[in-house]
């Protein structure tokens, strides 16, 4: 009897976001991934003004629920702030994976914040083990491509894919996150 792999979806921000746009993303995951895979979907607080900390708060109540080996997913400012969380917390669980989608880089170049640390700092404070994964769709025009390039040199050991032809929301398939998901156990 296999046991069912559990995955923290964290959205990306904006009104109406969880309801009407990443929705779409998640079940996207849900049909690629089948019934082995069980998909937490938290609603973000204040999404259409994301305050990073608040966030935050919600991602570590989120993981404490859920057990060793969780995967982790997250698109556009939700990736930012869940790639920023994993490299300053003291993680309870054992994180199998981290896929970040359509991820904007922080800081010189990139966006500027002032409630997450600049990605370069957060390469520096990551947790050695863990495996991320970038996504970023060749006509996505919220995040530049640059920012791909930058999360690149900033972490090298990561993987990346460029999807040429996808927008921001990878035109809602996530069926290259899924095959990468289920390759973990490989």
């Amino acid at each position: 009897m296999s046991r069912t792999k559990q995955i923290l979806f964290v959205q990306g921000g904006g009104s109406g976001t969880h309801d009407s746009w990443d929705n779409k993303l998640v079940a996207s995951l849900e049909r690629a991934l089948g019934p082995d895979y069980a998909i937490r979907y938290p609603r973000m607080p204040d999404e259409g003004d994301p305050d990073p900390a608040a966030w935050k708060k919600t991602i570590a109540a989120e993981i404490s629920t859920l057990g060793d080996g969780v995967v982790l997913v997250g698109h556009s400012v939700g990736a930012a702030v869940l790639l920023d969380y994993i490299a300053g917390a003291a993680l309870e669980r054992r994180v199998a994976g981290v896929f970040l989608i359509a991820t904007p880089f922080i800081g010189d170049g990139g966006w500027p914040s002032e409630d997450l640390r600049p990605t370069t700092q957060v390469a520096r404070a990551l947790h050695a083990g863990v495996r991320l994964h970038f996504y970023r769709g060749g006509d996505d025009d919220t995040v530049p491509a640059s920012h791909l390039d930058k999360l690149a040199s900033a972490f090298p050991a990561a993987t990346i894919r460029r999807l040429e032809g996808r927008d921001h929301q990878l035109n809602d398939d996530l069926s290259e996150v899924a095959h990468d998901i289920t390759r973990l156990e490989s």
